[in-house]
């Protein structure tokens, strides 16, 4: 049955006008940005067979153009319509956290991580330098690959802290396991940073853990 033929308020543009984008499944959502089906298949028919292809939103967001396109259905317009979106929604959310107290408004510190971060097929640490204020100045990644204590380097990392004359820094780095729990060598990690930060007066307000489903907080979780 195509979409139009279904119930007015089941219809995913009409249901998200009346109740809110938040009211929708991933799959309803989806629909909206394809907007149109395949033969045999409505819009949210085929947004479920993307997500269950690739199974989340989170890993349909990292898939590459090649594995996205051989879908039936979609190609490089699509993949490159999606990557525009994925890449408005960070944007967004890094000049909310510009605009912000990274401590008082901490969901879009932690939103945009999720965004950055989520499904990359490998580690990547970064640093979110703030001023005395706790705003943002700047957020980089630093280091990729294996990272444990010998890898991330904390000089690199007071380096940068100094060129950006921060008061603070906000750690974070992915698990492409897809576990969001602190390893002993995260906790050593974490340690020896904020020892060396704390030598040139820059305090460590977090570190986050973030994977597929969740995103783990040092200082939530009294770690820091």
């Amino acid at each position: 049955m195509a979409i139009n033929d279904w119930p007015e308020g089941e219809r995913p543009r009409e249901k998200l006008a009346q109740r809110g984008a938040a009211a929708l499944s991933d799959a309803e959502l989806l629909a909206i940005f394809l907007r149109t089906g395949v033969t045999g298949k409505s819009a949210v028919d085929l947004a479920r067979d993307l997500i269950a292809r690739f199974g989340s939103l989170t890993a349909m967001f990292a898939a590459s153009q090649q594995a996205f396109c051989e879908i039936h259905g979609m190609g490089p317009a699509k993949y490159v319509q999606l990557q525009a979106v994925l890449e408005m929604a960070r944007r967004a959310l890094k000049e909310e956290m510009h605009t912000g107290n990274a401590l008082t408004s901490p969901r879009a510190v932690r939103e945009y991580l999720q965004l950055l971060l989520r499904g990359k097929a490998h580690e990547v640490f970064m640093a979110i330098f703030l001023d005395a204020q706790h705003r943002v100045i700047a957020a980089e990644e630093l280091f990729q690959g294996t990272l444990t204590q010998a890898s991330v380097y904390p000089r690199e990392v007071v380096k940068r802290a100094l060129h950006h004359n921060a008061a603070a820094v906000i750690l974070a780095h992915n698990h492409p396991s897809g576990v969001a729990e602190a390893s002993q060598a995260d906790r050593l990690l974490t340690d020896a940073l904020k020892q060396a930060l704390s030598l040139v007066e820059v305090r460590t307000l977090d570190h986050f853990i973030v994977a597929d489903a969740a995103c783990l907080s040092f200082a939530e979780r009294g770690l820091i």
